[in-house]
């Protein structure tokens, strides 16, 4: 009867373990994507303005 309860409750405290485990896991994936979308984004951001800054600059170069 005792070795039934505790098998019983290591089986539970082991699902529990697990269950946490498995959410901290996802959080980082998740976190991970995230900054790698957010990085695209900055680096797709500062490719264009980079490209019509220096148009403009140059623009402004030949009319000076």
């Amino acid at each position: 009867m005792k070795g039934t309860v505790m098998l019983s409750l290591l089986v539970k405290f082991q699902a529990k373990a697990a269950a946490l485990r498995s959410d901290h896991g996802a959080t980082a994936v998740e976190y991970g994507l995230m900054v790698a979308l957010i990085a695209i984004v900055i680096i797709v951001a500062v490719t264009l303005l980079g490209t019509n800054l220096s148009s403009l600059f140059n623009d402004v170069a030949g009319k000076v």
